[in-house]
């Protein structure tokens, strides 16, 4: 496999909002729990997806993950794969956003998320993509993944065959479910 079309359909989910989320803490991957409103964009997400069937149920092995997946998927077989966790952030993680931007000038330079690429002591995007490729290319169907921000946009940038400089222009929501199907994106809320 490889090219965009030799790809299933799939249906990715951003795990719900967490404590850090909300304190605008870096968590790459360490973790924290969902917060209230992290429960309910799961449970919206459950909805979204309550129709679809005959598919394979994945999730990224971090606990917000996990805890999204269990109220999406309501206890049905969950594969929990490590290459669906976040980009690793080394030593940025469980960091506050904006004491990074003030502390590291030279790495927050320009706009975007060039900055997880440059994170020291993180896997950049070169490592997250080998491990994208290697999930996408082991999937035998259609597929409904429970992820994290930077890695869903990485799948969607794989698996729509698009360069890397693209990724920034990815919209990731919490409470959405986003479909790659043949290609193409579309959003659900």
């Amino acid at each position: 496999m490889g090219l965009m079309a030799d790809w299933p359909d799939l249906y990715l989910m951003r795990h719900g909002q967490t404590v850090w989320n909300a304190e605008g803490r870096m968590q790459g991957r360490l973790d924290s729990p969902l917060t209230p409103l992290g429960v309910a964009q799961a449970r919206r997400q459950a909805w979204l997806v309550r129709d679809l069937t005959g598919m394979s149920y994945y999730a990224s092995t971090a606990g917000r993950a996990r805890q999204t997946a269990q109220i999406v998927f309501a206890g049905q077989g969950v594969t929990f794969d490590d290459r669906l966790h976040e980009i690793d952030i080394g030593s940025f993680s469980g960091q506050l956003w904006e004491e990074l931007r003030a502390a590291h000038p030279a790495i927050f330079r320009d706009t975007g998320l060039y900055w997880y690429d440059r994170a020291p002591g993180g896997e950049h995007f070169s490592g997250l993509e080998v491990r994208v490729r290697s999930f996408l290319d082991d999937l035998a169907g259609p597929a409904l993944i429970v992820t994290h921000g930077i890695t869903l946009r990485m799948l969607r940038l794989v698996a729509m065959g698009l360069p890397l400089e693209r990724l920034a222009e990815m919209p990731v929501t919490q409470g959405g479910l986003h479909l790659v199907s043949r290609g193409r994106h579309r959003m659900f809320f």
